[in-house]
């Protein structure tokens, strides 16, 4: 049985783009796997932090449910889809639900 109260769940992703040459090219990879999150796992995605890193960049995911441990399960999935993107290479994640 579902309950009544939200969960929220969100994900920081530290990544590299060792294929990026200028900040355009960064740009592109980021955008591009923002755009694959949100339509694949229905999660608010934004590029916050290592902006002036060419190489580099940090997510933060976000998603909200009625249940821990469908919210878990999901963010385990993306990021598990991060790991085999060929775009970029996950360096760190944390996960965290509230």
């Amino acid at each position: 049985m579902a309950s009544d109260r939200m969960v929220v769940g969100t994900l920081s992703l530290k990544l590299a783009i060792f294929g990026s040459y200028s900040l355009k090219d960064k740009r592109r990879v980021v955008s591009s796997l923002k755009d694959r999150l949100k339509g694949r796992f229905n999660v608010s995605v934004a590029e916050v932090g290592s902006l002036d890193h060419r190489q580099q960049a940090e997510l933060g995911v976000a998603m909200v449910a009625n249940e821990g441990r469908f919210v878990e399960s999901a963010l385990d999935k993306l990021v598990d889809y991060v790991r085999q993107d060929t775009s970029a290479a996950l360096v760190d994640y944390r996960i965290e639900v509230f």
